[in-house]
């Protein structure tokens, strides 16, 4: 389907999806919060005004509950099924700043969804978690010892003092609803996870902006065993991954996902399967993602607790000033679990500019330094020995790495690929496995790997092989281009087996530019 007719479908399945599940609401009566005490100060705590509008609609059968216009400060609210929580527009909610206000041990998120049946935020509105200014009473009460915290004076690769995860609260948590709308709205300024949608069925999320550097673990949106989501013409920068895919349920899954029409900025990954990999990732669509100034990976898949992910189907992303470009995991980190499957991956019209330096420089909240010195980290597709990832085809990939003007960091022997670590039980990110001796793709650990119509290049300089296979069967490569190498041979194939290799074109070493050991 063209990208213009995937677009016309999109947007039609989402405004008929939306008018669905907006029935229910359009049949009910507005309660607007100020009718029940809110004001628009900016100082005032409205809990209690927002939390007796929301019961008093449920009670009456569900109705829009209507911010208006103005600043309502307040702290945590629970939504109810059949309620549409609407701003108008130059509405903002502004999370309180005091961390006591989101419970005296695990923080609660500001807006919580429990078990709960069509239910929207939509709006032209803003909702502020006001992240700088509640981190300053978080480190306020640690140091008084007024609230529990374990981790937060450890050292982290950030060199500074972060309080755990738990003693920062999300702005949104949804967790077993039905019927879910979220559209138009701002979201801004949270201290951790922005949006927390955890088995939840049947979802639009149109139109949002969320925005969010304020600190570590800001995920623009996580979708945490979800089925049937639809994600569109949406924008994020954040300080961490961007949209993200989660399993945590070994029974659970993220199921028939679509995300389409994002512009993506962050300092993690942009669009990422995992960590967290329990249970399965299955018949995720991806098309249309423009994404910028990424600290790791444009497109991450993983699964490294157990999960199955199969039928992925990843079409159209342009990444400029990103970090890598695609990375695909197989590991162990839960030693408890067999390793996962990884199988039956397409990644299709997919451009990415990789810099030699590090791409998020500048944002208030920056990725950590990998190391002092290295050289660009290749796109990869790796498992582990006696599991490998299986069938993934890469077509239409254009892929431009900066390299580097010195010629003085390490050199590789190829002769040694056994020293390339395994790091079985590792977190992981494409620079995992340390530096590798191949600059432009390495594979190890595969089965069925297809490359169609894919360019490699690089400006400056890079004293490396430009692709690596390393125990792969099935190696079917149809049109490879590499602008230029340094080193000869360009490919090298090692303890694997080929299927069809053809149209392989590598400037300046076009006769012996591939070796088979």
């Amino acid at each position: 389907m063209r990208k213009h007719s995937y677009k016309k479908h999109i947007g039609l399945m989402v405004s008929l999806l939306a008018l669905v599940a907006n029935t229910t609401y359009a049949q009910n009566k507005t309660y607007t919060i100020t009718q029940y005490g809110a004001n628009p100060n900016g100082k005032t705590d409205n809990t209690k005004a927002i939390q007796k509008t929301i019961d008093v609609a449920f009670e009456n059968g569900g109705g829009t509950v209507l911010i208006p216009a103005g600043n309502f400060v307040t702290g945590v609210i629970h939504l109810k099924s059949n309620i549409d929580l609407h701003f108008e527009k130059g509405a903002a909610l502004l999370a309180t700043i005091n961390r006591i206000d989101y419970g005296p041990q695990k923080a609660s998120a500001l807006i919580v969804a429990t078990d709960l049946q069509h239910v929207a935020i939509t709006g032209d509105g803003i909702i502020d978690g006001r992240g700088e200014l509640l981190l300053k009473d978080i480190y306020r009460m640690l140091r008084a010892g007024t609230l529990k915290d374990n981790e937060w004076q450890t050292y982290n690769p950030w060199h500074q003092m972060r309080p755990a995860e738990d003693n920062r609260p999300h702005l949104m948590d949804f967790k077993n609803c039905q019927d879910v709308t979220i559209t138009n709205i701002t979201i801004k300024n949270g201290l951790c996870w922005i949006q927390d949608y955890r088995s939840c069925k049947d979802m639009v999320v149109d139109n949002i902006k969320v925005e969010s550097n304020t600190f570590l673990n800001n995920d623009g949106i996580d979708l945490v065993d979800c089925k049937n989501v639809k994600l569109t013409n949406s924008f994020f920068n954040v300080a961490d991954d961007g949209v993200c895919l989660k399993s945590s349920d070994p029974n659970g899954a993220c199921e028939n996902i679509e995300i389409a029409n994002c512009r993506i900025r962050s300092s993690a990954s942009a669009f990422k399967m995992g960590t967290a990999s329990f249970g399965g990732f299955k018949k995720i669509k991806v098309r249309n993602l423009d994404i910028y100034d990424t600290y790791r990976s444009a497109i991450a898949i993983e699964t490294v607790d157990g999960a199955l992910v199969e039928d992925i189907d990843i079409r159209n992303v342009n990444a400029k000033n990103t970090g890598n470009a695609i990375f695909i995991r197989l590991g162990q980190r839960n030693q408890k679990a067999a390793p996962g499957k990884l199988r039956r991956v397409y990644i299709g019209q997919v451009k990415v500019q990789v810099p030699a330096g590090k791409p998020d420089a500048g944002y208030h909240m920056e990725g950590p330094i990998v190391r002092s010195k290295h050289h660009v980290f290749p796109s990869s597709i790796v498992g582990i020995p006696e599991h490998n990832v299986e069938d993934v085809t890469l077509e239409d990939i254009e892929i431009a790495y900066e390299g580097t003007t010195k010629k003085d960091y390490a050199k590789f022997n190829t002769d040694s690929l056994k020293s390339i670590p395994e790091v079985v039980s590792d977190y992981p990110e494409f620079s995992m496995f340390g530096e590798l001796p191949a600059w432009g793709f390495f594979a190890r650990h595969a089965d069925g790997i297809t490359l169609k119509n894919v360019k490699l290049s690089y400006l400056k300089n890079d004293l490396r092989t430009a692709c690596i296979f390393d125990d792969v069967k099935g190696i079917n490569i149809n049109e490879l281009s590499i602008n230029k190498a340094q080193v000869n041979p360009a490919i090298i194939i090692h303890q694997s087996t080929t299927k069809a290799i053809k149209n392989v074109d590598v400037a300046g070493f076009k006769d012996q530019s591939i070796l088979i050991k």
